[in-house]
């Protein structure tokens, strides 16, 4: 059984593939059954947290990924794990692959399917909130669906968003440092959040028709990126709607104070891949995607990595 690491992961998924693989796995489905989630207690520090992902096509390719995060790690990554891919019919392991690379990978790559599904057609500026992992690779995976020129990037600390613009040359993009979040809001035609905020960056007084809003990071209840006022003004869209309603404060908040209600999300990337919701038919509409990620994202691009090895040189 081959084992890659990082650096192979990401080499085999170019955002030119990789979405419109996440396009047909929405389109096909899979069986995804509810993730398994432990904290495991470690006196003295926060708990780490055990996490498996499991989605299979039935007589096909089945796929596990197991994730630990450990908060408190210092000289190590705190989200650490592998995808095993296995063969269904005989139950096989055929694959073994970096899982964090593959989770950065999958999940930008679905915030850019629903991009090509909700932003403006013709999106030129790209609002980039927050400088972690994610950042260079939603730029990236925005810049794959629509004819992204400008971006702008703000983050809490500028030495880091300096850093990291100076890594985005390849990309022949105009990148712009911002500090004022307000006006960057209002210039932007596509507006991506990826940070760890536990209280909202992004507010809903500063955006106009026809914006298209990405949030990625806060994947816990208590976690929020975009006030009460972004969402309910915003058409909402969501990855899948199991998670999305119990799993991001995004929504969760909201939807308990009543703010918004469970019928206003209007479709999920099931729905957008299958054709079975229209997407963005009012230019003037403001639309949000919230991702909470799927493990049908994970198979998706698994097998992506796969064929990409097994492809002759």
């Amino acid at each position: 059984m081959e084992q890659l690491n990082a650096a192979q992961v990401h080499a085999a998924l170019p955002f030119q593939r990789l979405v419109p693989a996440l396009r047909r796995a929405f389109a096909e489905g899979a069986t995804v059954p509810l993730r398994h989630h432990h904290d495991m207690a470690h006196p003295g520090h926060r708990e780490t947290t055990l996490l498996l992902m499991p989605a299979w096509q039935d007589g096909d390719k089945a796929g596990v990924k197991v994730v630990t995060v450990a908060p408190h790690n210092v000289d190590r990554p705190s989200i650490q794990g592998i995808y095993l891919l296995l063969d269904l019919p005989t139950g096989t392991p055929e694959l073994m692959m970096d899982a964090p690379a593959l989770t950065a990978r999958r999940t930008a790559a679905a915030s850019a399917l629903a991009a090509s599904h909700l932003a403006p057609g013709q999106a030129e500026t790209l609002l980039m909130i927050g400088t972690g992992t994610l950042a260079p690779l939603l730029i990236e995976a925005h810049a794959s669906v629509r004819p992204i020129r400008r971006v702008k990037l703000w983050g809490r600390n500028p030495d880091k968003a300096r850093a990291l613009a100076e890594t985005l040359g390849h990309l022949d993009l105009t990148i712009e440092l911002v500090t004022d979040l307000a006006s960057a809001a209002q210039q932007a035609d596509i507006i991506s959040v990826a940070t760890l905020s536990q209280t909202p960056l992004l507010k809903g007084e500063w955006l106009r028709p026809g914006q298209h809003v990405d949030l990625v990071g806060a994947y816990r209840p208590d976690m929020r990126e975009a006030d009460d006022e972004a969402v309910r003004r915003s058409q909402l869209f969501v990855d899948s709607r199991e998670g999305a309603m119990k799993e991001t404060g995004d929504l969760a908040i909201p939807l308990a104070q009543g703010v918004i209600q469970p019928e206003d999300i209007q479709a999920t990337l099931f729905d957008l891949s299958r054709k079975t919701h229209p997407g963005r038919t009012d230019p003037q509409a403001l639309t949000l995607f919230k991702s909470v990620g799927h493990a049908l994202e994970d198979l998706a691009a698994a097998r992506e990595v796969e064929r990409h090895w097994k492809e002759p040189s």
